[in-house]
């Protein structure tokens, strides 16, 4: 595979980076809302929620800012225009929930009737969303931006699992060699995009 027909670098570690850090996320997210409330293991896993969730914030500007600027890699000219088409869809559904979660996260934090401050790393104080933290009855807007948070959580989990099967089918029912565009180098050599075969 040539490099004009893989991802960049900069990408492949970006989009490893953030696939670790969401994996993280969403064990975190599914234990500790199972924890006993108040328990000191999980004020340590929203604290680790909470740092790891700016961090795919942070790291989703970053990959938006290096699509934007790099050239990506064409799609094999044997994908049909509409597998095309749900493939970029997917990848801007994909963006738009690692944008939207963190946020929807940070705006939970900010209306907390708790007021429990966030420490990054327990290094870098995090501070409310401005407006969010000071409204006088924060209570519905705070279950509300929760309910959103948790089905955003539901909707990232769908989509992986599609962009997840997605690549794997590209990889051995294909064989086009889609996924290796976006894994580190290898000494064995990946077919030619287009190859069926």
């Amino acid at each position: 595979m040539t490099p004009s027909t893989r991802y960049d670098t900069v990408a492949i570690t970006l989009h490893w980076l953030s696939a670790l850090a969401i994996v993280a996320l969403l064990a975190m997210g599914w234990i500790m809302t199972d924890l006993t409330p108040g328990s000191s293991l999980q004020f340590s896993l929203y604290q680790w929620h909470k740092s790891v969730g700016i961090t795919v914030l942070a790291l989703t500007v970053l990959r938006l800012a290096w699509a934007l600027t790099h050239r990506p890699p064409p799609l094999p000219t044997s994908m049909p225009a509409w597998e095309q088409l749900a493939a970029r869809l997917g990848h801007l559904g994909l963006y738009g929930l690692l944008f939207a979660m963190p946020l929807l996260g940070w705006a939970v934090v900010s209306t907390s009737p708790f007021n429990i401050p966030t420490v990054l790393y327990g290094a870098l104080p995090l501070p409310h969303l401005p407006g969010l933290a000071e409204l006088p009855d924060k209570k519905a807007v705070h279950e509300l931006l929760k309910d959103g948070h948790e089905l955003g959580a539901l909707a990232l989990v769908g989509l992986l699992c599609v962009h997840i099967a997605a690549a794997l089918r590209h990889h051995f029912v294909l064989r086009d060699g889609v996924l290796m565009r976006m894994v580190p180098p290898l000494t064995r050599a990946a077919p030619p995009l287009g190859d069926g075969g």
